[in-house]
């Protein structure tokens, strides 16, 4: 459905592995829900890099023949959502450059709030950009540092860029992996028969039978060279955490430790369920969001019905606390491809009605209750509401597993404008009157905080409080240097009741 809401990207990288691209394909496979819009893969061998993108999603992009465009023992992969840049071929990675350091190959994940700024100053010195990402920044102040060395190159650049990167990169020699210092977005070490991987998400892990080892920690580098692989040494100097290093393997802490910021919408709604995120099961923290909104919130309702497919274990855990029958009483269309071709015979609503179907069997003369994870711009859910009461609902109670969304989000997911935001411009009854529903009820942002790990601290909540972790536009430019080291509202929350 047209959420309002575009995924963060998600990078994949392998090194020691003879079928290292086919690797990188399987783990963008199991990433494609984190980006639809572009999918690339790098690879060296024998001291030259490949590299082969397009737009699309993984499986239209890599055919058996492309794949054998990519030799070697070690890869990074990449799928995009344009959230810094345009969807064009032009802005697709990895992105790769040739340097006085050798060539190195970069995939992003996130957004880097002083892009515009170190990109207008370089403009000014000379460089010319080839693409309209932030992301090229980074490759940029690589090419113009004075290290001597690929790796040191890399993290001098980084130090030099403000907001959120998880990052993997692959240098002639070196399969990198980083983190910001505030660690927005995860990323994850694994390893598979002697072969080191990193990724966005271990979903791609379980995918290929590897191991998850830890999470790159905030802040930290992780670099793998060919000697790593298969040495149990290394193995125990990476379990061992940041800053122990093992043969063929560095760890750097090379910026001031902060407090982390992750994103708690990761666990509300962009990664997999089956993934671990941040040291945590990803549908346990959802289970109980449902849990805490059935305490905050309950309805007088005979069955409680997921909004497929980010509401369904939410709805569970809401189903299981209230004491009332889960039901999948909306039926989505998984085969529905981007686009499709509307009948010349205006059908009402007939977008939504393509994509879900309300089973009117389990709905016809009962009071539901509606799970979601999010309400973006509202317009959906009204829709959603229309095709539920006319599967003959008695009610419709619509419950959100997360507080109103009222604030864009900068360090890597592609939202509305905030003027486009319902949250941020009505009231919870207005919204409740704006889609129809009977009663609309969000968790709060303490519910919401008591439901994932380690409580209210250690997460970014700016989406729905307007309270940014770093400085953002003016304030970004008066408080922040360039080229210097990353240094260092309550949302609304209740429910409301339909008006007559």
């Amino acid at each position: 459905m047209a959420r309002g809401l575009k995924h963060a990207c998600g990078v994949f990288g392998i090194l020691g592995h003879p079928e290292a691209a086919r690797m990188a394909y399987l783990g963008l496979y199991a990433l494609q829900h984190r980006g639809q819009e572009s999918a690339g893969i790098a690879t060296t061998d024998l001291g030259a890099m490949f590299v082969e993108r397009d737009m699309g999603y993984v499986a239209d992009v890599f055919t058996e023949e492309r794949l054998d465009h990519l030799p070697g023992r070690t890869a990074i992969g990449h799928v995009r959502y344009s959230t810094a840049g345009g969807s064009s071929l032009r802005n697709a990675q990895p992105v790769r450059i040739e340097s006085r350091n050798g060539s190195i190959a970069l995939g992003h994940n996130g957004n880097l709030v002083n892009a515009d700024a170190i990109r207008g100053k370089l403009e000014k010195a000379g460089a010319v950009f080839t693409t309209s990402s932030d992301t090229e920044v980074v490759l940029h102040l690589f090419a113009h540092s004075e290290c001597n060395d690929a790796l040191d190159a890399l993290v001098d650049a980084l130090g030099r860029v403000v907001g959120a990167f998880s990052i993997t990169a692959l240098s002639n020699e070196w399969l990198i992996g980083a983190r910001d210092p505030l660690g927005f977005r995860p990323l994850s070490i694994g390893y598979l028969d002697g072969a080191w991987l990193l990724t966005s998400e271990t979903c791609a892990f379980d995918l290929m039978g590897a191991r998850y080892i830890r999470d790159v920690q905030p802040g930290e580098i992780v670099a793998f060279h060919e000697e790593a692989v298969g040495n149990e040494e290394t193995l125990a100097a990476v379990a061992a955490g940041n800053g122990v290093w093992g043969p063929g393997f560095r760890s750097l802490r090379p910026w001031h430790p902060r407090e982390p910021q992750h994103c708690i919408f990761e666990h509300v709604y962009f990664a997999r369920p089956d993934s671990v995120l941040y040291g945590a099961g990803v549908q346990e923290a959802r289970q109980q969001m449902g849990r805490t909104l059935a305490q905050e919130a309950p309805a007088d309702a005979d069955l409680v019905i997921p909004v497929p497919d980010g509401g369904i274990y939410a709805a569970q855990g809401y189903a299981k606390e209230a004491g009332l029958p889960f039901e999948l009483g909306l039926i989505r269309n998984h085969y529905v491809g981007r686009t499709f071709i509307e009948p010349r015979q205006a059908i009402r609503h007939f977008g939504v009605k393509v994509k879900l179907n309300a089973v009117r069997g389990l709905i016809e003369g009962r009071r539901v209750v509606l799970v979601d994870d999010s309400i973006v711009r509202g317009t959906t859910s009204g829709k959603i509401v229309e095709l539920i009461r006319g599967a003959g609902a008695a009610a419709v109670h619509w419950r959100v597993s997360s507080p109103p969304y009222v604030s864009p989000c900068y360090y890597g997911i592609d939202t509305p404008r905030r003027e486009e935001l319902v949250g941020a411009n009505h009231s919870i009854q207005e919204i409740c009157d704006l889609i129809g529903a009977d009663s609309l009820a969000y968790l709060s942002l303490e519910g919401l905080q008591r439901s994932v790990p380690s409580g209210n601290e250690n997460y970014c909540s700016a989406c729905f409080t307007a309270e940014y972790p770093t400085p953002l536009g003016d304030e970004l430019e008066h408080q922040m240097e360039l080229f210097t080291p990353v240094g260092a509202g309550p949302a609304a929350s209740g429910k409301a009741t339909r008006r007559p």
